[in-house]
């Protein structure tokens, strides 16, 4: 080998490693692994009882604007407030439209959770506001966005923002393959609830269960991720929940709390006021 060789070969190995993308939404970093995420349903506006959600332990939060009065000047406080949480924020926005959409990221949102899924229009104009060019057509306007998430924000939003497609009836079951293959698309959830509901059959009815694994199975072919409610945590193949709301988390809180201290066989020691986490 002469000496240009070795001179060119050297400065090779003196270049810094290819630039990876910066990733800080923690959830789909563990989908990613294979691993199972939760996430806590947020109808509530008081910040408090969101930062409370947020660093229970949950991986995300499912902040719910469909089914709610919540309005998107009242979770950006929410998130403001508690920047730094454990659990990333998503947003089920009311509808797919360019302006839910780009409010719910501009806010700071890393998911955005389509309801209603039944053509794949929606699905594709979804991530194309969720997405700056070139993989979408989201504007570049104001938001706290770069206070939650960095100065680079727009460099690397693109690698972070999910996008998740909920089936909630027969007509979204039909195309089920269609919207899993769908290009920025990141998990297909089975609204359980709403599916039984439009369609008619009960969870276990063998006709409902058909719908469900015909969903199952368009997903995995398809590469996606599969969601659904957490009472399907053992289901196979299922790794992305959506777990209660804050009144029966508070609920269940609070009765867990009021047995524990029933079933004490000695006197306790008082916690310290203001010492809560």
């Amino acid at each position: 080998m002469n000496i240009r060789r070795i001179l060119a070969c050297a400065a090779l190995l003196t270049l810094p490693a290819l630039a990876q993308p910066r990733i800080y939404n923690t959830v789909k970093t563990k989908l990613k692994e294979g691993k199972q995420v939760i996430g806590g349903t947020v109808l509530s506006s008081d910040p408090e009882i969101y930062c409370a959600m947020a660093n229970a332990g949950f991986d995300y939060m499912w902040i719910e604007m469909q089914h709610s009065p919540l309005n998107y000047h009242e979770v950006a406080t929410m998130l403001r407030a508690c920047k730094g949480s454990t659990a990333i924020p998503f947003i089920r926005v009311p509808d797919a439209t360019e302006g839910d959409i780009q409010k719910a990221t501009d806010i700071g949102a890393l998911g955005i959770i389509l309801p209603m899924v039944d053509s794949v229009e929606k699905v594709r104009n979804a991530v194309k506001f969720a997405k700056y060019p070139p993989l979408g057509a989201r504007s570049q306007g104001n938001g706290q966005y770069g206070v939650l998430w960095g100065s680079d924000y727009r460099q690397t939003a693109n690698d972070n923002i999910m996008v998740i497609a909920m089936i909630e009836n027969p007509k979204g079951v039909e195309i089920a393959s269609q919207i899993a293959d769908i290009p920025g698309v990141d998990v297909v959830f089975v609204a359980s609830t709403d599916l039984g509901s439009f369609s008619g059959l009960k969870q276990g009815d063998p006709k409902y269960e058909a719908l469900v694994n015909r969903v199952h199975d368009a997903v995995l072919k398809a590469g996606r991720k599969l969601g659904g409610p957490h009472a399907w945590l053992k289901r196979p193949d299922y790794t992305f929940f959506q777990s209660s709301g804050e009144s029966g988390i508070i609920r269940a809180g609070a009765k867990a709390i009021l047995e524990a201290e029933q079933a004490k066989k000695a006197p306790g020691r008082a916690q310290i006021e203001g010492s809560e986490k």
